[in-house]
């Protein structure tokens, strides 16, 4: 009898705090699931570059999401994804673009983060297809492509179709 009594005080005392955890996640959900709003860059913006076959080439910057997370408390995956790369491929050896992440800062004053804010260079290429990182809450930013060099072989491709990557840009 006493042993049971010992063991009902002893569960007691174990799980008597999961009823705070379990209110605090609560409160806290609200803030964390609020929506991240996400814009394509219009295509003035966008990023530009002259291909020619059996040719390098460059990439002159330009702007290709924007993402509004005002509202939202907790820090978010961010993933960005180049498309049509099998259609790349067939034309060109190969594409670096260096992803460029700002913040706003107020005043139409855009800030790069770096790796001093957590976030090192990055790089999409057709090789890897798609970058991640996280970026924190309650900011709204612009996902750029600064720059980046190609090869391109051929300007006709087997599907007849654009020589430009397409990004898909996902937030969770």
């Amino acid at each position: 009898m006493r042993r049971n009594l010992v063991f009902a005080l002893l569960a007691l005392l174990l799980l008597a705090p999961w009823p705070v955890a379990y209110a605090y996640e609560n409160g806290m959900a609200g803030a964390a699931t609020m929506p991240v709003e996400v814009t394509a860059a219009a295509d003035f913006a966008a990023p530009q570059c002259n291909v020619y076959g059996r040719a390098l080439g460059s990439v002159t910057p330009g702007d290709i999401f924007y993402i509004k997370a005002n509202e939202r408390s907790i820090d978010n995956l961010v993933t960005l994804y180049i498309t049509n790369t099998d259609e790349l491929s067939l034309c060109y050896r190969y594409l670096t673009l260096e992803v460029g992440i700002y913040v706003d800062t107020g005043e139409d004053q855009w800030r790069r983060l770096d790796e001093a804010d957590g976030l090192p260079a990055t790089f999409i290429t057709l090789r890897n297809g798609l970058v991640s990182f996280y970026l924190p809450g309650l900011a709204e930013y612009k996902i750029m492509i600064d720059g980046g060099c190609f090869y391109c072989l051929t300007t006709s491709g087997s599907t007849g179709g654009s020589l430009a990557p397409e990004f898909y840009l996902t937030v969770e």
